[in-house]
């Protein structure tokens, strides 16, 4: 974890940098894909979030993140598969960036974020070490 300065303008730009936000997110698509199938399961997911001990799953209790799987796979599984492909996950995790650089606004915080979240790959770009 690190403490970082961050604003929604440098979050925005990092979605709008196509190359790297698809890198970023089609990583994070494959650390979710447990069995390398290519598709994320809601009931894999739901398995799996029981195993977590981060600090965003402590915050949450379990109905809240069955809730909140249900409602991404509601929105973003436009087949009613039952999965999301990886176009699907770039798709949702940029809708949820955007949603956040917006809430973040233009004005500079201070947050606290782990090495592998959704805003250190923001971080990252506009900040290279």
């Amino acid at each position: 974890m690190s403490v970082e300065f961050l604003d929604g303008p440098t979050v925005t730009e990092f979605v709008n940098d196509t190359q790297m936000f698809e890198k970023w997110a089609d990583e994070k698509f494959k650390s979710l894909d447990a069995n390398g199938d290519g598709v994320l399961r809601r009931d894999k997911l739901q398995k799996r979030a029981g195993k977590f001990s981060s600090m965003e799953f402590e915050l949450q209790s379990m109905d809240e993140i069955k809730g909140l799987y249900d409602l991404l796979f509601d929105k973003f599984d436009l087949d009613k598969s039952g999965s999301i492909k990886p176009d699907q996950f770039r798709a949702l995790m940029k809708e949820i960036m955007l949603a956040k650089a917006r809430g973040i606004g233009n004005s500079p915080i201070c947050i606290i974020l782990q090495d592998d979240s959704m805003l250190m790959g923001a971080v990252r770009r506009a900040n290279p070490r």
